[in-house]
């Protein structure tokens, strides 16, 4: 069981400081925090007190040991339905007014203070009246559960992360549910010996699924961090060579142009084209530093508001030549304004779709799609070119990590850029790629961060078709 305290808390720990402000983070993380109070008071029952009485603790001490056992034991029994199921709620809002729903977490705890008030108070055997708490744990569990598998995924990228919720999390609350709940109210006590091994299982599915695909936006977070030391890294090293090669082409200059002079002046044809090699050479080399220094240097955001749809079609528009055989498909949620740089997430979203082009070679098909969660605003850009295997999808945020080869025009940094661009507005870039499929790319705005307000009147989708 101290297994299963430090696993429930650690993980509490990761979820709730992975995103202080979303409220599915907080009761989910609840869920665990009250699963590990459980597993403490049965620490205490089975380890630390037995130790305490036989080491000759005076009776104090073991009085406080034994009230934070009835604690613990309470807060795990009352609170895992609780949390559980204000998490589903959460997770899969409800259609209730804004008032109701400000209210529920009182609501649902009317049953939890009747029980504490009415019923007798913890013993070691029994410590709730399972009997009674049966007729609103069960059903708090219940509903929870069916709320969280009936959340309908709009977006590929969100499926893999809801299946993984339903492993980690629904298998050892149900069996919690049976061993905590319903086998104590037929007689059969002290059945939570065995919700060990099903919450171990838990505990490894969630370590495997946050270092592999992510969990609850906690391996995001990672990765953020490392592509944003990356990109500090890469944005500090260019300024610092931008400068010391700014001085040093300036002085290349001033003496070609002297050697200059003096060739047209002397006639030295010879001299006079070797000088012109060192002119441009230095000319280009300026050139190609400075474009790499503006695509990593730290953003400064103009925001304005802007209709994003609008914004998505003016610089599709701009694209329409480069398509060729490529036919375009667009389904954009209208009126959606929010609080952007425009000029900066266009330039992004060009670089996405001048990759996506350049990837199918001419033929094939590009969908971009413009829809909304409670939460988010997401622009989809899908392509069908050949995608990407798994080892290239890890690197292709990484600066200067370019497929495309034999190319002195192309850094690798569209990509980076568009994530830098991402996180100044505090969203998301997020791929997913299949080999012989496609890759897709998904723009995630979170409504709050762009202040995103819906235009009355205008909810219409629009669809095109070009090329």
């Amino acid at each position: 069981m101290l297994f299963v305290l430090i696993a429930l808390w650690a993980i509490a720990a990761i979820i709730w400081l992975s995103d202080r402000q979303a409220s599915v983070n907080h009761w989910l993380g609840a869920v665990a925090f009250s699963g590990g109070a459980g597993a403490l008071a049965a620490v205490l029952d089975l380890q630390w007190l037995p130790a305490a009485a036989e080491a000759g603790m005076n009776q104090v001490a073991q009085q406080l040991l034994y009230r934070l056992q009835a604690v613990a034991s309470l807060v795990s029994y009352y609170g895992l339905p609780y949390s559980f199921l204000l998490f589903a709620i959460v997770y899969r809002p409800v259609r209730l007014s804004k008032r109701l729903l400000q209210m529920m977490p009182l609501l649902l705890l009317v049953p939890i203070l009747l029980c504490i008030v009415f019923t007798p108070f913890y013993t070691v055997v029994y410590p709730i009246s399972f009997k009674i708490v049966i007729w609103w744990a069960v059903p708090y569990i219940l509903i929870g559960a069916v709320q969280i598998l009936l959340k309908r995924q709009l977006h590929a990228s969100f499926s893999r992360s809801h299946w993984i919720i339903c492993s980690v999390v629904l298998p050892p609350v149900m069996f919690c549910m049976v061993m905590n709940y319903v086998f104590p109210s037929f007689g059969m006590l002290r059945m939570w010996v065995y919700n060990t091994w099903v919450v171990g299982l838990g505990v490894t599915v969630f370590i495997v699924a946050l270092f592999t695909y992510g969990f609850m936006g906690v391996r995001v977070n990672i990765d953020r961090r490392r592509f944003d030391s990356t990109l500090r890294a890469v944005t500090s090293g260019t300024a610092i060579l931008n400068h010391a090669i700014k001085n040093d082409a300036g002085k290349m200059r001033l003496f070609s142009e002297k050697m200059k002079a003096y060739a047209i002046e002397t006639n030295q044809q010879e001299l006079l084209e070797d000088v012109e090699t060192v002119l441009n050479a230095s000319r280009h080399m300026q050139e190609m530093l400075q474009r790499v220094h503006r695509r990593t240097e730290d953003l400064m955001l103009q925001l304005e508001t802007t209709d994003l749809a609008v914004l998505i079609e003016q610089t599709m528009k701009g694209y329409e030549p480069i398509l060729g055989n490529v036919k375009l498909h667009t389904a954009l949620t209208k009126g959606w304004h929010c609080r952007i740089d425009p000029a900066q997430v266009s330039e992004a979203l060009g670089n996405i779709v001048a990759n996506a082009v350049e990837a199918m070679k001419g033929s094939g098909e590009l969908f971009i799609q413009l829809n909304e969660t409670k939460r988010e605003l997401i622009i989809e850009v899908k392509d069908t070119g050949p995608g990407m295997i798994k080892s290239e999808l890890v690197k292709v945020l990484e600066p200067f990590y370019t497929t495309k080869n034999g190319s002195d025009t192309n850094f690798g940094l569209g990509l980076p850029y568009a994530y830098h661009v991402m996180r100044k507005h505090k969203g998301m870039l997020d791929m997913r790629s299949k080999p012989g499929v496609g890759t897709s790319i998904y723009l995630t705005f979170p409504k709050r961060s762009v202040q995103a307000a819906l235009a009355e009147g205008n909810t219409s989708e629009r669809g095109e078709e070009v090329g």
